[in-house]
């Protein structure tokens, strides 16, 4: 039977020049983040979210002009779905949200469609906010967790390093760009995690197997051959991916474009993480064949298994 043909690309060989490209990314991100900070939504700095109906074509800036008028200042509109349908978001009001939609009804015009309004109060756009970052630690803290009892704390070490990478550069692209930062983005994040955590552990279940199998071999090509011989499956796992989040990216329509592209730029780092920043790490751990050995207790229960 003939063999498949395996890449032999250096990857472990490059890894200088990745760490030194991550290493720019997260302190862009870093930076970004210090000083810019994220552009929230109303799901964590409270406020009202309008959506109307417009028989005709409406131009938004007409729209912003006369909330501005009205003292409506900071207010976000932007198209949703198509040009005959505008969403509103607006600061914290003192008025109920049957006044605020007569209100708006009233500037806008009487033939305009009132179709939903959703009002977050400030006490719970900052719950969620805290909520939504201790999600994301327990998230690592049970992955780092989980891998360390199926491999070994370098593994651990490695992957939790990746999945901090991925999500550090995610969030520096918000913050740069300044797009909003809602609840769908915040899960898309953790879906990001779960992505890149999947990808991860299938690289190191391949570089376990191969230490186990060769001997007196260096580590790095070890780590560099288990890379190739997943990297096929990394790539049709990744297209296959971006293909799906790309139409919803495009043709999902406004209310997902966030979550869509979190989830593009978190696929697209994380498969990047994978093959370089986790196995870097375990490598710069020091990793070798006698770490992947079972210990004297554990050879002995295996042997006394029926």
């Amino acid at each position: 039977m003939k063999a498949l043909n395996i890449p032999t690309i250096d990857f472990v060989g490059k890894r200088t020049y990745a760490i030194i490209a991550s290493l720019i990314l997260i302190t862009t991100s870093i930076f970004s983040l210090s000083t810019q900070g994220l552009k929230f939504g109303i799901d964590f700095t409270g406020g009202t979210l309008i959506e109307v109906g417009y028989e005709q074509s409406v131009d938004l800036s007409s729209v912003r002009n006369t909330l501005n008028e009205a003292k409506f200042k900071g207010a976000n509109v932007q198209y949703f779905g198509s040009t005959h349908e505008i969403l509103i978001r607006l600061e914290p009001q003192a008025i109920s949200s049957a006044k605020l939609s007569s209100k708006i009804i009233h500037l806008l015009g009487d033939d305009v469609d009132i179709r939903r309004v959703e009002f977050v109060g400030p006490k719970v756009g900052e719950e969620l906010t805290n909520d939504g970052g201790l999600a994301m630690l327990y998230a690592l803290i049970g992955i780092l967790i989980y891998v360390a009892f199926r491999f070994e704390y370098r593994f651990a070490l490695g992957s939790i390093s990746a999945l901090i990478h991925d999500v550090i550069i995610t969030l520096g692209v918000f913050s740069l760009l300044q797009i909003e930062f809602d609840l769908t983005v915040l899960a898309a994040i953790l879906a990001v995690i779960g992505y890149s955590l999947n990808d991860t552990i299938v690289v190191f279940d391949r570089i376990r197997e191969n230490f186990l199998s060769t001997r007196h071999v260096d580590p790095a090509k070890i780590v560099n051959g288990a890379l190739n011989q997943t990297l096929s499956r990394t790539i049709m796992t990744s297209v296959t991916t971006l293909l799906v989040l790309f139409a919803l990216f495009f043709l999902g329509g406004e209310i997902i474009h966030g979550f869509a592209l979190a989830l593009l730029i978190g696929v697209v780092i994380g498969t990047y993480s994978s093959i370089y920043v986790a196995s870097s790490m375990i490598l710069a751990l020091g990793i070798s064949k006698e770490d992947m050995l079972p210990s004297e207790k554990e050879e002995k229960e295996i042997d006394a298994r029926p």
